[in-house]
């Protein structure tokens, strides 16, 4: 219980938290963009353009503070047109990582 007489100051939601969709308003957006990520898996800078239509929806619909898409990530610079494929070739012949590195470490402070 509070007993305080003082009135409950109530701070305004941070960056990234914002209103539920309650009327489904962006549903169908938000559900083409869930399934691009789920169809593309490790490539998801494919659902991009999904992605900006989505937040686009929920800014015109006031369900989060309209910004510029540039400062959310979707400036020419921040466009990414393939991801280079990791090279596995090390661990199919056995490697791994760190079992080189003998298991004592010399700091500055130890004298051996």
């Amino acid at each position: 219980m509070n007993f305080s007489s003082s009135k409950q100051n109530i701070k305004p939601p941070q960056r990234g938290i914002f209103p539920l969709d309650h009327d489904a308003e962006c549903k169908p957006q938000m559900q083409k963009y869930i399934s691009c990520l789920k169809d593309q898996k490790d490539k998801h800078y494919l659902c991009r353009e999904l992605s900006k239509e989505y937040l686009q929806c929920r800014m015109d619909r006031q369900l989060m503070a309209s910004e510029d898409l540039a400062k959310l990530g979707f400036s020419e610079d921040a466009k990414v047109e393939s991801a280079v494929e990791y090279d596995k070739s090390k661990e199919k012949e056995g490697y791994i990582a760190g079992k080189h590195i003998d298991g004592r470490v010399k700091w500055w402070f130890q004298k051996w």
